[in-house]
């Protein structure tokens, strides 16, 4: 089953424009004033109700076990992320729905996934939390620098996997070890890119962007947590198929 971050072609929307940052121009990210700058609380609490909602429309999607509600999830939350990715202005209610989106679409690809490998989304739900966890350490212990020749291996990747995510679609994702080496790749892509949007997030702290930008920070995170949890799913399922 392939498997990819429905927004792979719009990861701009993480990116905030360095002489935007560097000026601290608020107007020119946000064009109408606000009370407060965002803070890291703003993004873990927005986050944290993002996934809640995702849970809760997922529980619902398990119980129903429709493939309809999948095609709904993945179709609307590729239009709601679209949206998101390159809307000049924050809207909250477009970022919740692209939540309850993914919440369709999850809550259902994850029970196909259980009903083929008992367990499995315990774990990849398990090693998705130690993958962010893993990633955020060796980023606050500066052991994970984000540079610009950092950024556009990634970007180069990124793209890279994108073609051959749409090549699968027509031949088919590859088998055997070379199946496993991609599928390794892939998670390894999609943790690397929680990267960025940890350093997006503390630049625009920094640069005390308005408090509604925490939505999109929160959005960015889920769509790449989203995006690794899938990854994670389909090695699990490489693996446990070899067995």
């Amino acid at each position: 089953m392939r498997s990819s971050n429905p927004v792979l072609s719009g990861r701009g929307f993480a990116r905030i424009n360095p002489q935007e940052i560097g000026s601290r121009d608020l107007n020119t990210i946000e064009s109408r004033p606000t009370s407060a700058p965002m803070s890291i609380d703003d993004v873990v609490i927005k986050t944290a109700g993002l996934f809640a909602v995702l849970l809760a429309v997922g529980t619902f999607a398990w119980s129903a076990n429709s493939p309809l509600l999948a095609l709904i999830g993945f179709g609307g939350g590729f239009i709601l992320a679209m949206v998101n990715s390159f809307s000049k202005k924050v809207r909250p209610p477009l970022v919740i729905a692209y939540a309850a989106a993914q919440g369709l679409a999850l809550g259902t690809i994850s029970r196909m996934y259980d009903q083929s490998y008992d367990g499995i989304v315990g774990q990849a739900v398990i090693a998705t939390a130690c993958a962010f966890g893993g990633v955020l350490i060796a980023y606050r212990s500066g052991k994970i620098r984000v540079t610009p020749k950092f950024t556009r291996v990634l970007i180069g990747s990124l793209i890279g996997y994108l073609v051959f995510s749409i090549a699968t679609i027509f031949i088919g994702f590859p088998t055997g070890g070379l199946g496993l080496l991609i599928a390794i790749g892939g998670v390894a892509l999609a943790s690397l890119f929680i990267v960025l949007d940890l350093d997006q997030i503390e630049k625009a702290v920094a640069a005390r962007v308005p408090q509604e930008e925490s939505w999109r920070c929160a959005f960015g995170l889920m769509v790449t947590l989203v995006w690794l949890y899938l990854e994670v799913l389909r090695l699990l399922s490489i693996l446990r198929g070899r067995d």
